[in-house]
């Protein structure tokens, strides 16, 4: 192996020095992330939520996401919505702002949830779902196109 001159080991440890800030930096989005699956969604599990949950989650998976139907009993579904908005920050709802003010985190969080929710829809598509989510929420295009590349890890 061929010895590198000063110059290219004074390279190599800035380099280094570069990759392990990186890593560092990745490595407090991958705590946030840890923390948000070991709490994502608790809020359903207790008052006001778990009743309002339980009586319309199964007639959700029978009717289209989006629909007329689907947008009746989220209406009806207000107070446990409200609260779950209030207590989850992966929701645009959360925020005064919505997707405006969501950091990356918050973003992969809510696609994540918007997929598992898609799988409770009897005809679910997440593709569909972010459609629908990009018109209701006012998702940049730029947006959009970063969560249907995102969405191929999925497949």
């Amino acid at each position: 192996m061929e010895s590198l001159s000063k110059n290219e080991q004074a390279t190599n440890f800035d380099t280094c020095l570069h990759i392990q800030k990186v890593q560092h930096y990745m490595h407090i989005f991958i705590k946030d992330m840890l923390d948000r699956i070991e709490e994502h969604d608790q809020s359903k599990l207790r008052h006001p939520e778990v009743e309002i949950f339980a009586e319309y989650t199964s007639k959700l998976a029978d009717c289209t996401y989006g629909s007329p139907e689907y947008n009746g009993f989220r209406k009806a579904m207000s107070t446990a919505l409200a609260h779950h908005y209030a207590n989850n920050r992966h929701h645009p709802e959360f925020h005064k702002n919505g997707i405006d003010d969501m950091n990356l985190v918050d973003v992969l969080e809510m696609l994540a949830d918007w997929k598992a929710a898609s799988t409770r829809h009897n005809n679910g598509n997440i593709r569909k779902s972010i459609e629908i989510n990009g018109n209701r929420f006012n998702i940049s295009p730029q947006l959009i196109k970063t969560l249907e590349n995102t969405v191929e890890l999925f497949d």
